[in-house]
């Protein structure tokens, strides 16, 4: 790598240039020294209950026994698809020793997005909570899962909580609808047999693909990025790099509301803080706020991950104010563009930095992040990390000098190994060992740089991509619709939400009836929040419709 990296001389006291990508052979290496390192510590909690280093030691070595006893080989897919339960780490952590690989999948998908991701993946197994279970019946036989091990919410929680938490989600809140899947096993029950059986042995390397993470990229359909040992271990490292001064060993409590289904705190609050022998506090709803705010009551909370619009909530709510934030020390943001009101506040609040960080799915996804002592540039997406060097390229591609604005690259070795099954996408988002983001920036004099605007068309709903091209299939599969198209419109809460502009083919079309429909196909998150209705829609001289004409005009 040339030492042309300006933003070197800004580093962090302590925080080095570049760290050794291939220190371990395998993400199961570096998970297993964890466990010999700290047995005795607390490794996650949840709703109370806590489990050690040794426990989930102990408990996923069982769950990977239980997959190979159901037939699952090394390389076999296995599809995870709950909220933030204990159950998560111990399903990871046992599908990564059986040499599997996880295929992490949103609980809220329809049964549409479901089948997709399933489909395309060629998941074998699957671990589930019992809520989101009607939807895989409805799309199961689409696919080629044989194992399905069902949990609830409460299934880890010991009695009698486990009764109580199961009986209100089931009975009370009604959250689990009726289904009927075939062979199924709790996940207790996996656990339980697992004992009886061992993991065979097999071969890890640091170009083995162990996780499949899906994401649209900047267009269409979700592609499911294939991220290997090698991009994980480095991105954990450099995370813990960059993290030398203010973490301490053993020592941190970080508090995790976002899903570990979602990248950010995959490899942040899963895998990095969990190699540092943090104990992680996963909440299982972040949009329950007095969820989130009652942990800050329960533990010395030293670091969190989050997204904006999280952080704007907690600040706006009256009691997040009288809360101790006396360990905190930062509270890392990413996802989506932290807002200057909204960090400027929360230091004020908290006393704290709100430190901005960027990076995307296939950079497995910390590319670049402020100094964690809140020394950084609000605004800015930071430095690269260690071993990562970002760029800006003008439509050609050529590189541009710093202060100069074009498209952001990334180059190191977190960058994700392809698009699974898709070489065409690859080819477009990789190009000599650099990932197009599709992101406009540009590099300030002092290394730091800034996103001026986003990929041109994507939507940014809470920290989730959602692509117009989706939206508007669903769209345009109503038979009383003539043309459609979906952008993204400024919102004070989730930063943008979706607006569709449509023409009519049949004249009785009302928005009730279309929303109606929409909710049939898209995730909450996804649902366009207004209509409106055209005559015609602005377009291209080859007929492509302008998105971008809409969005000026909005």
């Amino acid at each position: 790598m040339t030492d042309q990296r300006p933003w070197l001389k800004n580093y962090p006291k302590g925080v080095p240039a570049n760290i050794d990508e291939y220190a371990y052979p395998s993400l199961v290496a570096l998970l297993d020294e964890t466990f010999r390192k700290f047995p005795d510590k607390i490794a996650f909690s949840c709703m109370g209950k806590e489990m050690t280093f040794a426990e989930v030691d102990r408990y996923s070595t069982q769950f990977g026994a239980y997959l190979h006893s159901r037939g699952l080989e090394p390389g076999d897919k296995v599809a995870l698809m709950m909220p933030n339960l204990l159950q998560y780490p111990i399903a990871l952590f046992g599908c990564l020793r059986a040499g599997l690989v996880i295929v992490n999948t949103n609980p809220l998908y329809t049964p549409r997005e479901m089948r997709h991701q399933l489909t395309d993946s060629g998941a074998k197994a699957i671990v589930i909570c019992e809520n989101f279970a009607a939807n895989l019946q409805q799309v199961l036989g689409d696919t080629q899962i044989k194992t399905i091990i069902v949990t609830s919410i409460g299934e880890l929680l010991g009695f009698p909580k486990r009764w109580l938490v199961n009986f209100v989600v089931r009975y009370i809140k009604r959250m689990v609808p009726k289904y009927d899947l075939p062979n199924t096993v709790s996940f207790k029950d996996a656990l339980s047999q697992g004992k009886k059986f061992t993991i065979k042995s097999f071969q890890a390397g640091p170009e083995d693909v162990v996780c499949l993470q899906y994401t649209g990229g900047t267009t269409g359909v979700a592609k499911g990025a294939m991220l290997t040992n090698k991009n994980l271990v480095a991105n954990m490292i450099q995370i813990k790099a960059w993290g030398t001064a203010a973490f301490k060993e053993g020592e941190e409590i970080g508090l995790s509301p976002l899903p570990l289904y979602h990248i950010f705190a995959f490899a942040v609050n899963c895998l990095a803080l969990f190699s540092l022998g943090s104990h992680t506090v996963l909440v299982v709803n972040a949009r329950d706020l007095p969820s989130v705010m009652k942990e800050f009551k329960k533990h010395k909370i030293t670091c969190m991950t989050g997204v904006n619009t999280l952080f704007n909530a907690l600040l706006h709510h009256s009691e997040f104010a009288t809360l101790d934030f006396s360990a905190m020390k930062f509270a890392l943001g990413g996802g989506m563009a932290v807002q200057k009101v909204v960090a400027e506040k929360w230091q004020k609040v908290t006393g704290t930095p709100l430190v901005e960080g960027y990076g995307m799915t296939e950079s497995s996804p910390v590319a670049s992040v402020n100094p964690l002592n809140g020394s950084g540039k609000l605004g800015s997406i930071g430095l690269p990390v260690p071993s990562t060097e970002l760029r800006i390229v003008d439509e050609a591609g050529n590189p541009l000098p710093q202060g100069e604005t074009g498209e952001i690259q990334i180059k190191g070795p977190q960058v994700m190994k392809g698009y699974y099954n898709r070489p065409d996408a690859t080819a477009q988002t990789v190009k000599d060992g650099w990932l197009c983001t599709g992101d406009i920036g540009l590099m300030q004099e002092d290394g730091y740089f800034q996103i001026v605007d986003r990929k041109k068309d994507m939507i940014l709903v809470s920290g989730f991509n959602v692509y117009p091209n989706e939206i508007e299939d669903v769209v345009m599969e109503y038979p009383k619709v003539l043309e459609c198209a979906a952008i993204g419109v400024p919102d004070e809460k989730s930063g943008e939400v979706v607006k569709i502009f449509v023409v009519k083919k049949d004249n009785s079309l009302t928005e009730k009836e279309l929303l109606e429909h929409c909710r049939h196909g898209l995730t909450g998150y996804k649902m366009p929040k207004s209509v409106e209705f055209r005559k015609e829609l602005p377009k291209t001289n080859v007929g492509k419709i302008l998105r971008r004409k809409l969005r000026e005009e909005a």
